[in-house]
């Protein structure tokens, strides 16, 4: 992969959650170009260890490890397993994350007589679906940043990065538990930005907009491969009128991972969205 900036991260060991999906993986190989030694983790260890082993016969440096980001004992022993491996943790990007159709309406919006209808209303939305939702997103990002900042304390040059979302800003329908744990996010990122200043420690977020992902491809596109109309309309509303490709996200990743450009940068959520949470539909 051509990167769009050179920032050196030698000597730097980067920890990446969700890192089985494609954004991730793409932060992972970025990072490790840039120098870094890259854990990978994800809970499925099948994926992070193709990915590691596709970086290492590249001549980069990189592990994956089996992880489950709501199971805090596992993630302390990767950590001991991480530091034995590479060293402690430098940079802490918290990418995993994601929707469930348990947390899922089936319309964008309440008609009458819904609550009767054989579908997923708000009003019959699944508790158990809503709870995995909010915990993949929000506790899946909290419980990471205890086990591996107490490595940035006394560091100089460290920095956690979240992975928000264009709908932390304005909700999408279908979707409220996911709108509202990518929001939390967002809020997160500024009160550990303030928590960790005088520790200098920064953390930031990225705020994709709308990517072509395995998680989202079956909403964007039919069986045959013709858009859906959530398509459309996503299309509609994004003034570059395309989805992102994913190396569009690396020149905001690595400039906010960058002590030299970003020292003095924490506590912002940048959205990566071709103009979607600009735009006011007129």
């Amino acid at each position: 992969m051509k990167l769009p900036l050179n920032i050196d991260l030698n000597g730097k060991v980067a920890v990446i959650t969700g890192a089985g999906g494609v954004l991730c993986n793409m932060f992972a190989r970025s990072i490790a170009q840039c120098g870094a030694k890259v854990a990978l983790l994800d809970i499925n260890l099948e994926a992070v260890e193709k990915y590691a082993d596709e970086m290492n016969k590249a001549g980069l440096t990189a592990k994956g490890y089996k992880a489950n980001v709501l199971d805090k004992d596992m993630l302390n022993e990767v950590h001991e397993q991480i530091k034995k491996d590479f060293g402690s943790c430098d940079i802490l990007i918290n990418g995993a994350g994601g929707n469930s159709p348990k947390a899922t309406t089936t319309n964008e919006y309440y008609f009458e007589g819904d609550v009767d209808k054989d579908i997923t209303s708000f009003f019959n939305l699944d508790k158990s679906g809503v709870e995995f939702v909010f915990d993949l997103n929000f506790m899946g990002t909290l419980l990471p940043t205890q086990v591996f900042a107490e490595d940035m304390l006394g560091k100089k040059g460290c920095t956690i990065l979240n992975v928000s979302s264009m709908n932390a800003f304005t909700p999408l329908t279908k979707i409220p538990a996911y709108s509202a744990a990518k929001a939390a996010i967002s809020n997160f990122t500024q009160w550990l930005a303030v928590h960790f200043s005088k520790a200098g420690i920064r953390v930031n977020a990225i705020a994709p907009g709308f990517f072509v992902t395995a998680q989202n491809e079956k909403l964007l596109f039919n069986e045959d491969g013709t858009p859906t109309p959530r398509t459309d309309k996503i299309l509609n509303a994004t003034p570059m009128g395309r989805f992102g490709k994913e190396e569009e996200l690396v020149g905001t990743l690595l400039y906010l991972l960058s002590q030299e450009a970003a020292g003095f940068v924490t506590g912002v959520v940048i959205p990566v969205d071709g103009g979607f949470s600009a735009y006011s539909g007129v």
